[in-house]
């Protein structure tokens, strides 16, 4: 008998760009990392999303095939030109999938569910009425990261205490909510080991990058350039990444400043994604994870860019914060104790590039050991 799931996110193709359906690249990677996995185990899977339409124009829905055992539906959506307008394309969004839910979902079928804020009372409350069991992927507490009313906090907590099983992104988060211990995988992020293009800058310096958002309220961007003062002339640190225009402006003010009074050599590189983003991680040897610790989102947020420097080889510096420290791969990661220049310099100096790192053999087991846990995930 084939073996079907059905699984709940905002997602979309490129494909389908020009209907400007709202979802996040990130959440769709995780997603499409998810489906194959399914796949591996012999899952067919339906992607249901919600999404709709940032434009001024009127979609029909749609089934679009994004392989041969991945389908995407997607329903109608309406123009979100005025208040008004913006309105009645949330409502009849929303109530488009709930009817889905308590139409098309059997009684007891488990279905798949990114958590999200706009997800949060239409799964609930349709699967209370239907009956069906839900298995929730839950990357962060949402009011972790966003101001929220009192209403929505109490919403978040009530959809995720609601859920039959859960998939956690950190074992913090797990610790956080899952309070009546209900069967939980975890996944930090997607195990995908990148192909080797063999692409290396070939001036004998020790290449340092930091790629990520040029936010000051994270500070990582900020921290990357400043270790620089405190590194030898060998060794180069690259800033790639994105931000607001100010932002932007502002990171290479600041690379310029340090650059004045530093041995090492400090870039900016740009925004690079796709094959150029990998070819240019791979071109280095150390990742900076530098974010400010103590922020309420590091409790239970897994930073993913770990993940993206271990899956190109690179060796991982990062602020010693518990959900890494915590993580299956934490003993892998070179850690600073202190949010200071000095000590970020420290942890980079404390490297040896001679050593035996194999940060893909770990992706790789990671990657395997999922495959496993979501099989008996769905099969408890």
């Amino acid at each position: 008998m084939e073996k079907k799931i059905k699984y709940i996110g905002y997602y979309d193709t490129n494909a389908n760009s020009r209907e400007q359906r709202g979802y996040s690249i990130a959440a769709t990677n995780k997603m499409n990392y998810i489906c194959n996995v399914l796949n591996k185990n012999g899952f067919k899977v339906l992607i249901v999303s919600p999404s709709k339409t940032t434009s001024n124009n009127f979609y029909r829905g749609k089934k679009i095939k994004i392989n041969n055992d991945t389908d995407l539906k997607l329903f109608p959506t309406f123009p979100r030109g005025n208040k008004l307008q913006k309105l009645l394309s949330h409502i009849i969004g929303d109530l488009m999938l709930f009817w889905y839910l308590i139409t098309k979902i059997r009684k007891d079928e488990t279905i798949l569910v990114y958590h999200s804020l706009g997800l949060r009372n239409i799964v609930r409350i349709s699967k209370r009425i239907k009956g069906f069991k839900v298995i929730l992927e839950v990357e962060e507490i949402y009011q972790d990261v966003v101001s929220c009313s009192k209403i929505t906090k109490w919403n978040e907590y009530k959809t995720i205490e609601s859920a039959d099983k859960y998939i956690f992104s950190t074992e913090l988060l797990n610790e956080k909510v899952n309070s009546t211990n209900k069967t939980f995988s975890i996944l930090y992020g997607t195990y995908q080991e990148e192909v080797d293009y063999k692409f290396r800058f070939g001036d004998n310096k020790i290449h340092v990058v930091y790629a990520g958002t040029f936010d000051p309220r994270k500070g990582g961007a900020y921290a990357a350039v400043a270790a620089a003062e405190y590194l030898p002339e060998n060794y180069h640190i690259h800033i790639i990444g994105f931000g607001s225009k100010i932002q932007t402006k502002n990171i290479q003010e600041k690379i310029v400043d340090e650059s004045m009074k530093s041995s090492a050599t400090i870039t900016y590189d740009g925004l690079l994604e796709g094959d150029e983003y990998i070819q240019f991680l791979q071109k280095c040897h150390i990742g900076l994870s530098t974010q400010i610790p103590g922020e309420k989102y590091n409790e239970t947020s897994f930073p993913s860019k770990i993940l993206s420097y271990m899956s190109n080889g690179l060796r991982v510096v990062s602020a010693r914060i518990k959900v890494v420290e915590r993580a299956t791969l934490g003993e892998e990661i070179y850690y600073y104790d202190e949010q200071n220049p000095k000590s970020i310099a420290e942890a980079i100096l404390s490297i040896d590039l001679n050593d035996s790192y194999d940060s893909k053999k770990i992706i790789r087991k990671l990657d395997n050991d999922f495959v496993k846990n979501i099989k008996e995930l769905l099969e408890k």
